[in-house]
């Protein structure tokens, strides 16, 4: 993987929700943004002048080749992803590029080898793998604190995007599953462990409220070939605000993570004033639950942070587009198990993780010759083993201390 860095300074492409968003922790983090870019010029002023960037463009040719940037930072709508990093990767610049990489996994290949060939720099943009809890709960597992992992939960429901072109499958790639299950299947695999492949998928997914074809909830399980399972559930038409948990379940232990509702940040309005509360929240009176620091909590400081850092270092970051292909993959067997109601395989080419198929089941306790399958200690004190004769597979109790 090539540097090829000219400059920090970046190209944002995208005046969205998610441009303001980047915006915000680039500068925050004390990046300079060079150039903004917006399909509607007029719209890519005001924007310059709202953050005082010293260019904009509605050409999106002139804003990915200007010269004093060495960074495009892509926030645009799926649809344009392929073609913002092709131009990126010819003009030599690092590309970070927004989630979902791209509308298919044929798509999202396609744009791993354009920046692979062209050897720049790629970082895929998946904020919800560097909130601060993510970030705790993941150390917490690669220290083995929770054993095994066996299984994974990942929800993310709120009443619907921000913008038009979400609404339209054919734009987007699909409807919540694309937009939110993206996520979903990310921090799954990193609890699961990255390495680890995802073989099948069995996916729902129907339109539930709103005069679209592309869907507003869907629920998927996902198998990986340890043996370990992951479950999303994504929604358009869940009301309140925005709910984020995860759950991890090990064998060893577990893991419990709210990341947006109910974190210990409750207010109570009469609605007497107004202002922004969080994003996807509905109202500005009754109870609302404000965010800290929004930035940090939805993982966008931490994920900028780890992008320069392993670009200064010539280093992959932790999420790249290889990453971003698997993803896909993900959701294209999930499309494919919701047409046909059945498992559906995952298909990963290339896949470059591990072929160890050690499963949690075979990481077995022993006591005095038996397999140990459950230990508790009771009410009068004692220690109660469940076990196994590993023999004759007779199961039996045994007290002991």
């Amino acid at each position: 993987m090539g540097n090829n860095l000219r400059s920090e300074q970046v190209s944002l492409l995208g005046t969205g929700l998610i441009g303001d968003f980047y915006t915000r922790a680039l500068l925050g983090s004390g990046k300079q943004i060079g150039m903004v870019y917006s399909r509607d010029a007029e719209r890519a002023r005001v924007f310059a002048d709202q953050w005082d960037i010293p260019r904009s463009s509605g050409d999106l040719n002139q804003a990915i080749a200007d010269p004093e940037t060495g960074v495009v930072v892509v926030g645009l709508p799926n649809q344009i992803h392929r073609e913002a990093v092709e131009l990126a990767a010819v003009a030599g610049k690092a590309i970070l590029c927004t989630k979902p990489l791209a509308r298919t996994a044929e798509e999202a290949r396609e744009i791993l080898e354009v920046v692979e060939q062209a050897g720049v720099f790629a970082g895929y943009l998946e904020d919800l793998v560097y909130t601060p809890k993510t970030l705790k709960a993941l150390g917490s597992v690669h220290s083995g604190a929770i054993g095994w992992v066996t299984w994974v939960r990942s929800r993310e429901a709120h009443s619907g995007p921000h913008s038009g072109w979400f609404w339209d499958r054919e734009q987007a790639g699909g409807g919540a599953i694309v937009d939110l299950g993206c996520h979903c299947i990310e921090i799954i695999r990193n609890f699961v462990g990255k390495s680890i492949r995802p073989v099948e998928v069995m996916c729902w997914a129907e339109t539930l409220v709103h005069p679209v074809e592309a869907e507003d909830n869907g629920i998927a399980l996902i198998k990986f070939e340890n043996g370990a399972l992951g479950q999303f559930e994504v929604s358009w038409t869940f009301r309140g605000g925005m709910d984020l948990r995860d759950e991890v379940q090990g064998t060893e232990g577990m893991i419990w993570l709210n990341h947006f509702l109910r974190t210990g940040f409750e207010m109570f309005s009469s609605g007497g004033g107004s202002g922004y509360v969080s994003e996807k929240t509905e109202e500005e009176k009754g109870w609302l639950f404000p965010v800290g620091d929004e930035l940090a909590e939805l993982g966008y400081t931490a994920m900028f942070a780890d992008m320069f850092d392993s670009l200064q270092r010539n280093q992959s970051p932790g999420e790249t587009f290889y990453d971003g292909y698997v993803v896909n993959a993900v959701i294209d067997a999930c499309y494919c198990s919701a047409q046909s109601k059945r498992w559906e395989a995952i298909a990963i080419d290339p896949w470059r993780g591990s072929t160890s198929t050690t499963t949690p089941s075979q990481a077995v306790r022993e006591f005095e010759g038996s397999v140990v399958i459950k230990q508790e200690r009771m009410p009068d004190g004692r220690v109660k083993l469940i076990l196994k004769d590993p023999a004759s597979g007779r199961i039996f109790d045994q007290f002991i201390g």
